[in-house]
């Protein structure tokens, strides 16, 4: 073969050999780039189950909300504080809390204030089984249905700590599972001012917001009366969660907000 040939014959093999690698290169980076496209759609049925952070309304209205799980020493003074400004809230209750002060628990029934579920012992609810989550639930909503009659609908985990199993558990208890959007992070004691400017001037607060409390925290009685204002002042009406969530069909997005069907 005459050299020139040869030449032609080496020039044709490289191209074909280059077409392969390109080739390769192409359906390699292809199935790279869908890789996480399909890795998403695998993992659509292993969905979060939220709970109801807060809530989608037009009407400007937010839920004012208070854990009791220790100390009742301030009960009465926010009840006072409430009456005074004609505002009803949910008072989220430990089974234990509602073992020690029975007659509070009553007070907050008889002013018309929610009654919620924050379970029995207060537990890491989303490290138990749901036979255990059920246990949980189901002890303190007995407590409190044999102390004033009355059958709870709103749950709260204990450190805002929740997974599927437990959200299931709450619904299968026919509970709605309530979290919360606004913090005035009022167990921190940082002082009234600071409780109240979190919560009057918190970006995530706008009509349907949850906002959380704390019966026992230092400082919360005198800053409730601030913040009540606070939030009026901003054309809010202050209401209790069972006023404020959809009870009939609904679903939650991905960021917890609830929308009516």
């Amino acid at each position: 073969m005459e050299p020139i040939e040869k030449e032609q014959t080496n020039t044709s093999l490289f191209i074909k050999v280059g077409i392969v690698v390109l080739s390769l290169i192409m359906i390699i980076g292809f199935g790279i780039k869908i890789l996480p496209s399909a890795i998403t759609v695998s993992n659509i049925g292993s969905k979060r189950d939220l709970p109801i952070y807060c809530v989608n309304t037009e009407q400007k209205k937010v839920a004012l909300s208070f854990d009791a799980a220790w100390g009742n020493e301030d009960t009465q003074n926010i009840l006072d504080i409430l009456a005074k400004y004609n505002v009803k809230v949910t008072f989220f209750m430990t089974g234990e809390w509602v073992n020690k002060y029975p007659e509070d628990v009553k007070a907050i029934a008889a002013a018309g204030h929610d009654l919620g579920n924050h379970s029995e012992n207060h537990k890491q609810m989303s490290q138990l089984t749901q036979e255990q989550c059920v246990e949980e639930i189901m002890k303190a909503h007995n407590r409190v249905k044999e102390l004033t009659g009355i059958d709870m609908t709103l749950f709260r985990p204990p450190y805002g700590d929740y997974n599927n199993t437990l959200v299931g558990a709450a619904r299968d208890c026919k509970y709605y599972t309530i979290q919360w959007d606004v913090d005035s992070l009022d167990w921190k004691d940082y002082g009234v001012d600071s409780i109240t400017k979190i919560v009057i001037d918190n970006k995530h607060l706008g009509n349907g917001s949850i906002i959380l409390m704390h019966n026992g925290a230092k400082y919360t009685p005198d800053a409730l009366e601030a913040v009540i204002v606070g939030l009026q002042d901003k054309g809010y009406e202050i209401l209790p969660i069972s006023q404020l969530i959809y009870t009939g069909q609904y679903t939650v997005d991905h960021t917890g907000r609830q929308f009516e069907k």
